[in-house]
């Protein structure tokens, strides 16, 4: 996947008719992020295809490369191959840039205790403003020495790293699951394993079984209690093994170009995401169904067809699926009835405020719009011609691209943030426009 240039403002083309496509989505970013911390850790080396390539990804390998593990990129491929080094870093010092990356962010933050030197770890500026002070209270009550640099619980992260003993720690579960995820990767390399105890209820708990799958693939058993989701954990004595490891396509960039069938009225399919997809965002099609679509799971495939007579408005709790809310708020003005979206609380501290972002933004093509602490209510109103501000934020991009699809006059500002995890993502969706 090639680096893509987009001019400064973006008019996705309307639809002249029903959309009806065969879609290839690229890798889960999720997942590719996930397998290269890993592959990373493994003992032995390891070739990731269907890999995702987007800034994201490359922030995560180029950090892994600084620190002393070997990761070769082959973007034409799709894919990485990663030399392992064994569940530590041989670098002993590193000043790592993870741009906007969140999971990069996480994931490395809990896995450079693992290492023995000072490294120190920082972002753009949005992400100096996104909270990781939970994350370094557990793994300074495991044993690690982690702060923030210039301001206590943010970014940049100063890490003086001599192993990581492990033991217990407790950590409350409503900011994000991706702490839960980062101390779970870097669990069987600690010296005592893990156990994390969740305080209050977790946040997108799907990524969590995601994060155990990966983990699993690479020769480990993560402990979930997925019925009380009161402890999480890796007993000592694991280790993960290199191995190859196909990735599947990102079901959260799948959830365009499904809400294009719906929206349309048409028809798309995505290959090589099946009904025993691990990524909880694949229930946006459930979303869809609700609203009046047609949704067909194979083992290999998974297609929605839009309702002929148009969709119908939903109130449903996003929490566990709360990438997809942007999709689902873009599609609203073009429901019979209003939509609300709930439980999106920690989607204030994504790439931007996307509570407040999306509500922004349906109001500048005219929808009225209520805002609460953890959602919004879209009251369908006639479509008003709008630049779409996108607030660097790779989903506001391509969530409003999908009601372009229906009402004409809408244009994206900056549309180029989607490098963060598709690329080529105007162009797929152009291609499939009648």
């Amino acid at each position: 996947m090639t680096a893509h240039a987009y001019p400064d403002i973006l008019a996705p083309r309307q639809a002249a008719a029903p959309i009806d496509a065969t879609v290839r989505v690229p890798g889960s970013k999720s997942i590719t992020n996930r397998a290269l911390l890993a592959a990373a850790l493994a003992h032995g080396d390891s070739e990731l295809t269907g890999a995702l390539h987007s800034d994201d990804t490359r922030y995560m390998a180029a950090a892994l490369n600084a620190l002393g593990i070997p990761v070769e990129t082959d973007e034409a491929g799709a894919a990485f191959r990663v030399q392992g080094r064994g569940g530590t870093f041989p670098a002993p010092e590193a000043d790592l840039f993870v741009g906007n990356a969140g999971t990069a962010m996480r994931f490395l933050v809990a896995a450079l205790p693992l290492g023995h030197g000072r490294y120190r770890i920082d972002g753009i500026p949005r992400m100096r403003q996104r909270p990781i002070g939970p994350l370094l209270q557990a793994l300074n009550d495991l044993g690690a020495d982690v702060h923030g640099e210039l301001e206590a619980g943010y970014p940049p992260v100063i890490v003086n790293a001599s192993g990581l003993p492990g033991g217990r720690c407790r950590m409350a579960g409503d900011q994000s699951s991706q702490y839960f995820t980062a101390l779970l990767l870097a669990g069987p390399c600690a010296a005592n394993g893990i156990e994390v105890e969740v305080i209050g209820d977790l946040v997108s708990k799907p990524y969590i079984p995601m994060t155990a799958a990966v983990m699993a693939a690479f020769g480990v058993t993560a402990d979930i209690d997925d019925v009380h989701w009161r402890t999480l954990g890796v007993r000592p004595g694991q280790r993960y093994l290199g191995r190859d490891y196909r990735i599947e396509p990102d079901a959260s960039n799948a959830s365009y170009f499904f809400a294009a069938a719906a929206v349309t009225g048409g028809r798309v399919r995505v290959d090589g995401l099946g009904r025993h997809s691990t990524q909880g965002d694949l229930r946006f099609v459930d979303v869809l169904a609700a609203m009046g679509a047609e949704v067909t799971e194979t083992e290999d495939y998974v297609e929605v067809r839009g309702p002929s007579g148009g969709l119908r408005g939903v109130d449903l709790d996003l929490g566990p699926i709360s990438d997809t809310a942007q999709t689902l708020a873009a599609i609203a003005p073009f429901a019979s009835g209003p939509t609300t979206i709930r439980g999106v609380a920690h989607a204030r501290l994504k790439e931007t405020d996307r509570v407040e972002a999306m509500a922004n933004e349906l109001r500048r093509l005219g929808q009225q719009v209520e805002v609460f602490p953890d959602g919004l209510r879209v009251d369908p109103r006639p479509i008003v011609p709008a630049d779409i501000h996108t607030y660097d934020d790779h989903r506001m991009a391509m969530s409003f691209s999908i009601a372009a699809l229906k009402a004409p006059g809408i244009r994206l500002q900056e549309p180029g943030c989607v490098a963060k995890t598709f690329p080529d993502f105007f162009d797929r969706l152009d291609a499939i426009v009648p």
